[in-house]
């Protein structure tokens, strides 16, 4: 009985992740003339550019705007940061996105 329980309780559990993973596709918001992030469900209609990476010292702010700089010297019109996360070096932070058009 208490197996029993104990695997409905996972089940349950891992239902309940896979579910919140699980998106609805959604329309990218209008083009500007500046890049604009965008999220994973706003990427289906999107074509892929590229993929840029940035080391940026001082804060996770100025790694997006790196990024945020290499979107526009590209001409992209969307971008979705896929990794943003401080490197072994303090202050030196490491971004990672995708370019859409």
């Amino acid at each position: 009985m208490k197996l029993r329980i104990v695997f409905m309780f996972i089940a349950s559990v891992l239902l309940t992740g896979c579910g919140t993973l699980a998106g609805t596709p959604a329309a990218p918001p209008a083009p500007t003339d500046r890049a604009q992030e965008i999220s994973r469900n706003q990427t289906g209609s999107l074509t892929q550019l590229g993929r840029v990476s940035v080391n940026e010292r001082g804060s996770p702010m100025d790694a997006e705007r790196a990024i945020i700089d290499q979107a526009n010297a590209r001409q992209a019109k969307y971008y979705q940061i896929i990794m943003l996360a401080e490197t072994i070096m303090p202050g030196v932070w490491r971004a990672e996105a995708i370019l859409y058009r």
